[in-house]
């Protein structure tokens, strides 16, 4: 009986030894999985990282703000670049400071009238849009005395940096054999403006007096070289 008592105690022991083996091997099991969640949390880290690295993706995020800045930034640039100087894209008339005006002699031998010839030329660094008639006006010795215009058709004209356009000026020519009237200057007022050039006249000396009923100096409109009448 003492025996079968010790074979059951020891049983019980042997049990209890296996027990808390398999206990051990389950506390083992449980600190893997314990460890997943450090690995986790380490992936948390990174994920930490990652919202370090949403901070890039932010920064990516104010890289495409970037690219819309530089976009703007470019579409400022093409709009410079589309008006040169000139503002709002548009290109604005010529001012009498942009242009070089001169003026030469350009009668034809055989004509009844005498023609000057008026230069504009444009020396203002940007494009600039002329149309109409230039004021011209004629110093002589009896005062000032305005040519009137022709009533021809005026064109616009777009003028590059160092291009010209012309008009004419018609004279009566004096065949009367008296004095008739000194031209002493010539007055050039571009179209739209109201700075005048003076300078010297190119043509006849004289006019052939009139009585006075009308201008017998014609002007054409700017584009048009011909003579004025």
């Amino acid at each position: 009986m003492r025996v079968h008592q010790l074979t059951l105690a020891a049983l019980a022991v042997a049990a209890s030894l296996s027990l808390t083996a398999c206990g051990g091997d389950d506390v083992t099991g449980q600190s893997d999985p314990s460890s997943a969640p450090t690995a986790s949390s380490s992936a948390g880290g990174s994920s930490s990282d990652g919202s370090s690295s949403g901070g890039p993706s932010s920064g990516s995020s104010g890289q495409g703000g970037a690219k819309n800045s530089a976009g703007k930034s470019s579409g400022g640039q093409g709009t410079a670049a589309g008006t040169g100087s000139n503002e709002n894209g548009k290109i604005g008339k010529c001012r009498t400071d942009e242009l070089e005006i001169t003026a030469k002699e350009s009668t034809i031998d055989g004509d009844p009238d005498g023609s000057v010839t008026v230069q504009l030329k444009n020396g203002g660094g940007r494009d600039c849009a002329i149309s109409g008639y230039a004021g011209v006006d004629l110093k002589t010795n009896a005062g000032s005395l305005s040519a009137k215009r022709t009533g021809e058709r005026a064109t616009s004209t777009v003028l590059k940096n160092g291009q010209s356009t012309f008009f004419g000026i018609n004279y009566p020519i004096n065949k009367s054999g008296g004095s008739g009237v000194r031209i002493t200057g010539l007055l050039v007022t571009p179209p739209d403006e109201t700075k005048t050039v003076t300078l010297a006249w190119p043509g006849g000396a004289t006019l052939p007096v009139t009585d006075g009923t009308g201008s017998p100096v014609k002007v054409g409109p700017v584009g048009n070289a011909g003579q004025g009448g």
